[in-house]
């Protein structure tokens, strides 16, 4: 196979509103040691791409500039080492940044195949959603069977994940959401309950509900919702953070529930993690999760598909935070 010694790509000029990105071309990244070049047929938009748009998430220093973290498509090259996959494998993987392009790198222990029925859409939609809730709710947070976990964001990407494996694994589920529609959604995927934030108290619901808190509670809001979390965790309980939508900095918090009660607050980033980590996770889901998702137990939930040139329109629908599911870009 012949392939072009150009691409188009996502360019980011400069940063700011969704406009400033526009359609470029450049010349096609070439896999190296460890690496798979991968021809892009879709790809996963998300929050990430949104900040590193803003200027406020800047890459790591050996990631591509390029926006996007996720994508899946043929693989079309391998670099010295891989012998995991071979040209015409159809995989979907974890980028360190390169995805919004016609051609991506992927390191090969953060691709996987598709599972059983996928087509790219559906592939694509997977990788940075069962990543970080994998390693946050489960190898961070150590979920169990029988355990009770409160994931807020309920209808985000993230959290129709997060739902759906937490059940899977014999969890007992709450969620939070900001409007009807979303919390049918989630109660849909699994939860026992969908609590409105802005009607209800979650921390109040929960209490009323479990009586003793919940064990597990993944959360992206971060310090507005830190005091209540502390509160709607039982004995023992832990919180885990991923994403500060609510701020970084909390004043003037009770700290005494985690001494009390006997907490854990932990939290990680995906995206700074090492190669070996990153391994580990997606050797984890091909083990645990991708048999789920080949019978059809788990499946992850689509929002909306733009074509690849919309990208400014994917964008500003996820600014808008209207979206149950993942928000995808068609090539």
């Amino acid at each position: 196979m012949s392939l072009p010694t150009q691409m188009r790509f996502v360019d980011l000029p400069s940063f700011g509103a969704p406009e400033v990105m526009r359609i470029a071309v450049g010349p096609l990244p070439v896999p190296g040691e460890g690496q798979i070049l991968v021809r892009t047929e879709a790809i996963g938009v998300n929050r990430p791409d949104v900040a590193q748009r803003q200027g406020t998430y800047p890459p790591p220093r050996d990631a591509s500039p390029i926006l996007g973290l996720e994508a899946a498509g043929e693989v079309v090259a391998v670099g010295p080492g891989v012998s995991d996959f071979s040209i015409g494998d159809k995989v979907c993987g974890l980028a360190n940044g390169g995805a919004y392009a016609e051609y991506c790198l992927l390191p090969v222990g953060q691709a996987l195949r598709f599972p059983k029925g996928y087509d790219a859409v559906k592939a694509a939609a997977l990788p940075e959603n069962y990543f970080t809730v994998w390693a946050n709710m489960f190898q961070m947070a150590g979920l169990t069977e029988g355990e009770t976990v409160l994931v807020h964001g309920g209808s985000s990407g993230i959290g129709t994940t997060a739902i759906q494996l937490a059940r899977a694994f014999g969890a007992k589920v709450y969620a939070t959401a900001g409007s009807q529609d979303k919390c049918d959604a989630c109660v849909k995927l699994g939860a026992i309950r969908a609590i409105n934030y802005k009607t209800e108290d979650f921390a109040d619901v929960i209490k009323a509900e479990t009586g003793q808190g919940v064990d597990i509670i993944l959360d992206m809001i971060g310090a507005a919702y830190f005091e209540k979390n502390l509160a709607s965790l039982a004995r023992d309980g832990c919180l885990s953070i991923i994403a500060f939508l609510g701020g970084a900095v909390a004043d003037k918090v009770n700290l005494a529930p985690i001494m009390v009660k006997r907490l854990t607050v932990t939290g990680s980033t995906l995206r700074p993690r090492t190669v070996e980590e990153k391994r580990a996770i997606r050797d984890d889901l091909l083990a645990n999760v991708w048999p789920l998702l080949d019978e059809g137990k788990v499946t992850p939930v689509i929002d909306a598909v733009f074509p690849f040139e919309e990208v400014a329109e994917a964008h500003r629908r996820m600014e808008t935070s209207g979206h149950i599911g993942k928000i995808m870009l068609r090539l």
